[in-house]
C-alpha cells in the first residue's frame, strides 16, 4: 500500500542526519552548550510535529519537547551510537507521549482533540502543495488535513505511533522495530491494523477511502 493512499507524503518529512553529527554528539558530551543547541535545532521540528500528532495537542507537544531534550541532555553520555541520533530521539518522543497519555487516563482527562491549526510544514507533509492553488482549494486541503488528524486520533496510541513513524517520518518497518524495541512482526501487524483503522475512521466521516 502506497503512502499516498493515506494522504500522507513522507518524502520531505525526514531530512538526512548531518554527516558531522557524530562529532556534534561528541562535543555535546564534552559539555559544549553551542553543540547541544545545534543538536536541538536540528531535531526540534520533528519532535514537535510528531508529539503534536501523537497527542493531538500542540501545547502539550511543546511540554513534551522540553522533556525530550532534557532527557537527551541527561542521557547523551550513555548514547552508544548503535542507531542514529534521530532514531534514538524518535524512541524518546514516543515513550514520553505514551507516558503523558497514561497520565491523562489516570486523571480521566477527555480524549485528545484534533489539532486546531495545521502549520504550513504540516500541510506539506499531509498533501502535495500546488503553487497555483487558490484560496478555496487551500481551505479544502486544510479541512482534509483536519479530518486526517481526527481519524488518526481515533486509533490506539500503539497503532498511531507505528503509522506515523512509517507514513509521515518515513522509517522502514525494520527501523521502527529497532526504534520501539518491538519484533518486526508486531510492527507489521500494528501498521496493517493502523491503516485499516484509519480507512474505517475516514469512511465513518464520509471520506473517500482507497
Amino acid at each position: 500500500m502506497a503512502s499516498s493512499e493515506l494522504a500522507f507524503s513522507s518524502a520531505e518529512s525526514v531530512s538526512a542526519a548531518p554527516a558531522a553529527e557524530p562529532a556534534l554528539v561528541e562535543r555535546c558530551r564534552q559539555g559544549d552548550p553551542q553543540a547541544f543547541a545545534r543538536l536541538v535545532a536540528i531535531h526540534e521540528g520533528m519532535v514537535l510535529n510528531l508529539a503534536a500528532r501523537l497527542l493531538g495537542d500542540r501545547e502539550e507537544a511543546k511540554d513534551i519537547a522540553q522533556d525530550v531534550f532534557l532527557q537527551v541532555y541527561r542521557t547523551l553520555p550513555r548514547f552508544e551510537g548503535r542507531s542514529t541520533v534521530r532514531t534514538w530521539i524518535y524512541r524518546i518522543v514516543v515513550n514520553q507521549c505514551c507516558n503523558r497519555q497514561r497520565w491523562w487516563r489516570r486523571r480521566r482527562r477527555a480524549a485528545a482533540c484534533p489539532l486546531e491549526e495545521i502549520t504550513p510544514a504540516d500541510e506539506a507533509k499531509m498533501s502535495a502543495v500546488s503553487p497555483a492553488e487558490g484560496p478555496y482549494e487551500r481551505l479544502a486541503r486544510r479541512e482534509r488535513a483536519r479530518r486526517m488528524e481526527t481519524a488518526l486520533l481515533a486509533l490506539s496510541f500503539d497503532h498511531r505511533a507505528v503509522l506515523l513513524l512509517r507514513e509521515v517520518e518515513g522509517l522502514s518497518c525494520e527501523e521502527i522495530a529497532t526504534t520501539l524495541a518491538l519484533p518486526i512482526g508486531t510492527v507489521k501487524s500494528r501498521l496493517a491494523r493502523g491503516r485499516d483503522g484509519l480507512r474505517r475512521a475516514l469512511a465513518s466521516r464520509g471520506e473517500e477511502t482507497p
